[in-house]
């Protein structure tokens, strides 16, 4: 089934003439990010040249994804829009809300006992809408949106930060909170800051045991988790030819964690392969008619200094195995150094579990990959030292690797097979032992690895390498390990050297499966009834937030001075907090608990300014907005990395944190804040974040005067009669503004409506 060729034709129709128009307002040939831009504008033909990284521009995405933990307060806040349908194809994933404990079909039950109620809601509200609906089991949303609907040269946003991981055929695909997902299914203009361009030169070809997922966990280390923020990062050259459809998709997708807006690869024969695989001939004939704008001019290619912002060049001929971390995917070890590595820095190099799957390997290609290590370990008579577990990435992976044999060779090694689901690798593991918080490590082929997140335990080292690396270092159960030198011993004290992994990049016998979990809408969804009880623990619906008085906010209590890391892990934690994503009351009981106190190097203990005493994070703030006092939070440099969760935005304006000041914002978290009507503000003096003391009040000083490009005032009032007045820089344009006076941007949407 090909779905939305329509839709994708009209935008293909519109190519040449749009890319004509762009080519002569630039005045120069065209990179593939700034095609497919320019080719999106909401205004039709270009008719400026835009500048990188300073001007907002309106776009018109061609479609929205939203996971099921994000697509809740989504569509809660599309219920207030007052429209009938949405206005671009629209899908709901549930792939976050199920549990990795037993097995794929005791676990999947468990959910939908557990979760029926949330489930049936997007059901409902997908149905009456116009939205289509992935029932629980049938995918991981970025494995779902790649087999069905990304396509070369597109636009899509998705409420997921991993949504770029349709940048593996060629899209645009950029991560965004709910808020401005609503925009777009409401009919309105999507608005993004033009992003600077980062090209990665790719030469040579992976070889042995290098795969895809060396080159992005390479360019994370290159360029940490914040080198590519408010940027676009565009792979070419032969090297990038030379892989796999779903081997770009995994580079695109692990984009995120270096706070990329999106990365993208040109159309070429790899996805030509995968449209046709999936069932897209026709996706495939429509691409090829436009080939030429499906793809960065010659010149950009030939000359790229000229052209991007920043260029890395990576040979692929020379790349060696990577496993990143612990605790941050940027932190890039080659596998020939990590012996050393833990060594010095007192790693625990036992590995306990092996972990393959999420949204960024959970391809055939990498079940197969990694499947022909384990084979040959069983062939060998080689007994694994570490637990091993996988979550296919869609039913339709699953039902064909399970055709092709592939499972069955991972269970003959004991291999639990999950949901096809995210599980682990959103925290949604219920490990057994883990709440003894004992020093472990593990090795995954996810994108993250941020503390707690897979299992609960802060003291689990977890390391990010590719499918067919996890399966080694678990078989060996050593981190140390190095299958390009090292040998292992079998029963009979043999010593066997694994060879190179291999595996079909797709299905020789083709994709098959019974059951791919769609429900389409409804043709009329006028009459479908959408409910929400007023007693429910997981559902709620919204009310508006305030609008803004028009005062400077004075008196503000300081609720809590972040140090370090602060993702929205940090802000709103996922794990068992996933089932009150649709009630922001209870889910903001979560808000700001994993975020360490800059005073006193404690999780959810903050000083309750009003009584002296010291609390959790969520209770004082709650005490604040009681007592009616205002309050701020104060973070460190790219506070809120991470997923695109807008509930670590929401959460805090629910409960009346007027501002959150840090030294630089992750991009998509910032815009949340913005959205929800918040002052997302930065230190024009980084060295001021150290004026900040425990028992400070804040006044602004000329919030009524709130402008573009003009810095505000803060007065700092210290307990000891002192005071410090600093600036604070902001990147709110006039629109921006706008969303802050009405309270947030959905509050002028219905505004405008009315």
């Amino acid at each position: 089934m090909v779905f939305d060729l329509d839709m994708i034709k009209k935008v293909y129709a519109k190519y040449p003439e749009r890319i004509e128009a762009a080519r002569k307002a630039v005045g120069r040939p065209l990179t593939l990010s700034e095609k497919i831009l320019y080719a999106h504008l909401w205004d039709g033909n270009a008719s400026e040249a835009f500048e990188r990284g300073k001007s907002y521009v309106d776009f018109a995405p061609d479609r929205v994804a939203m996971q099921d933990a994000t697509a809740q307060m989504a569509l809660l806040q599309f219920m207030q829009a007052g429209k009938k349908k949405v206005a671009v194809p629209s899908t709901v994933h549930a792939d976050h809300l199920i549990q990795a404990r037993v097995g794929a079909t005791k676990d999947l039950q468990d959910s939908l006992n557990q979760n029926n109620e949330v489930f049936n809601f997007l059901s409902s509200i997908s149905n009456k809408y116009g939205i289509g609906f992935w029932k629980p089991g049938a995918g991981i949303i970025h494995q779902v949106v790649l087999e069905n609907y990304a396509f070369p040269g597109g636009m899509m946003i998705g409420t997921d930060s991993h949504t770029v991981n349709a940048g593996g055929l060629g899209m645009v695909a950029i991560g965004v909170g709910g808020a401005d997902a609503v925009d777009v299914m409401a009919g309105m203009a999507w608005e993004l800051k033009f992003p600077k361009l980062i090209g990665v030169k790719l030469t040579g070809k992976l070889n042995g045991w290098t795969s895809a997922k060396d080159v992005i966990l390479k360019v994370a280390d290159i360029l940490t988790v914040k080198g590519g923020t408010g940027a676009i990062v565009e792979y070419f050259g032969e090297g990038a030819i030379s892989l796999s459809c779903t081997g770009k998709g995994t580079i695109c997708n692990m984009g995120a964690e270096i706070g990329a807006t999106t990365s993208t690869f040109g159309y070429d024969e790899s996805m030509r392969r995968y449209l046709a695989a999936t069932g897209r001939e026709e996706v495939v004939k429509a691409a090829d008619a436009i080939a030429e704008h499906l793809t960065g001019d010659r010149e950009v290619y030939e000359n790229p200094y000229q052209y991007f912002d920043q260029l890395i060049e990576i040979n692929l001929s020379e790349l060696e195995p990577h496993i990143n971390g612990p605790f941050t995917p940027d932190r890039g070890t080659p596998v020939s150094k990590m012996k050393a590595e833990a060594s010095a820095n007192e790693w625990p190099t036992k590995v306990e579990w092996g972990l393959i799957g999420s949204c960024t390997n959970s391809s055939y290609e990498d079940l197969a990959r990694a499947a022909s290590i384990v084979k040959q370990a069983v062939a060998a008579g080689i007994t694994p030292k570490a637990e091993f577990g996988i979550n296919p990435g869609s039913e339709q992976v699953r039902y064909t690797a399970d055709r092709d044999g592939i499972l069955s060779d991972f269970e003959k090694m004991g291999t639990k097979i999950f949901t096809n689901a995210c599980g682990p690798c959103i925290g949604q593991w219920d490990r057994e032992g883990a709440e003894k918080q004992e020093k472990n490590t593990i090795v995954h082929s996810f994108n993250r690895n941020f503390s707690k997140r897979a299992d609960g335990n802060p003291n689990t080292h977890a390391f990010v390498t590719s499918p067919e690396m996890v399966a080694a270092l678990a078989i060996a159960g050593d981190l140390t390990f190095n299958p390009i030198t090292d040998k292992l011993t079998n029963e009979k004290g043999e010593a066997i050297k694994l060879s190179a992994p291999v595996g079909d990049e797709l299905p020789t016998k083709g994709f098959a499966v019974e059951d791919n979990g769609y429900q389409a809408p409804a043709e009329d969804g006028s009459n479908v009834e959408v409910k929400v009880a007023a007693d429910s623990s997981r559902l709620q619906l919204l009310d508006n937030f305030p609008t803004w008085d028009g005062q400077n906010i004075r008196d503000a209590k300081l609720l809590i001075k972040v140090k370090g890391k602060c993702t929205t892990d940090h802000i709103s934690m996922a794990g068992p907090w996933l089932k009150y994503r649709g009630h922001l009351d209870n889910i903001s009981n979560n808000m700001l608990i994993g975020a360490v106190n800059f005073f006193n190097d404690r999780t959810n203990e903050v000083k309750n300014q009003l009584t002296g005493a010291y609390g959790e994070v969520p209770a004082t703030q709650r005490a604040y907005k009681v007592a009616g006092v205002s309050s701020i939070v104060v973070g460190d440099h790219n506070y809120g990395e991470g997923s695109s969760r807008e509930h670590a935005a929401m959460e805090p304006r629910h409960l009346g944190v007027k501002a959150v000041i840090v030294k630089s914002f992750a991009r998509i978290h910032e815009t949340n804040l913005k959205k929800q009507g918040m002052l997302a503000l930065t230190f024009a003096n980084e060295s001021d974040y150290n004026k900040i003391q425990e028992n400070d009040t804040f006044n602004f000083v000329d919030l009524a005067s709130f402008s573009p490009e003009k810095s505000l005032t803060l007065e700092i009032c210290h307990s000891n009669g002192s005071r410090d007045e600093i600036q604070l820089n902001h990147t709110y344009n006039a629109s921006q503004i706008e969303w802050f006076k009405a309270g947030s941007a959905l509050n002028l949407i219905k505004l405008m409506e009315n």
